[in-house]
């Protein structure tokens, strides 16, 4: 199993681009499938999740600007970033919770990440 995002990128500031993360390999289900990010020496954090009946959590620098969204068919994630600013420059991840196909219990994949750089 392997989630691979992309769309990541340069913009300039107040510009919009949209990442995805598809999940490949034989899986049973997919549950929570989200986003988050990472700046130079910090931790993880969260951008979004989205459940898989459809509940969603934002983080709040990104309430209002960004949107999560996934297709189950695809098992596909995608994040719509708009009205980006300087400060979203960062290495976003996607993440997931899924079941894979013999394994029977829920297990946590992340992606390789995507860098996302806004110029001011």
């Amino acid at each position: 199993v392997q989630l691979q995002a992309s769309g990541g990128g340069l913009v300039q500031t107040g510009g919009s681009l949209m990442l995805s993360c598809a999940v490949s390999g034989t899986i049973f289900r997919v549950d929570d499938m989200g986003w988050y990010r990472q700046f130079p020496g910090k931790q993880r954090e969260l951008v979004a999740t989205l459940s898989s009946d459809g509940k969603t959590n934002y983080g709040d620098s990104v309430k209002g600007r960004f949107t999560i969204s996934r297709d189950n068919i695809k098992n596909t994630v995608y994040l719509q970033m708009n009205s980006l600013k300087f400060e979203d420059t960062a290495v976003y991840y996607c993440n997931a919770d899924l079941v894979p196909l013999g394994l029977w219990t829920v297990r946590n994949y992340w992606g390789q990440g995507t860098l996302v750089t806004v110029s001011s």
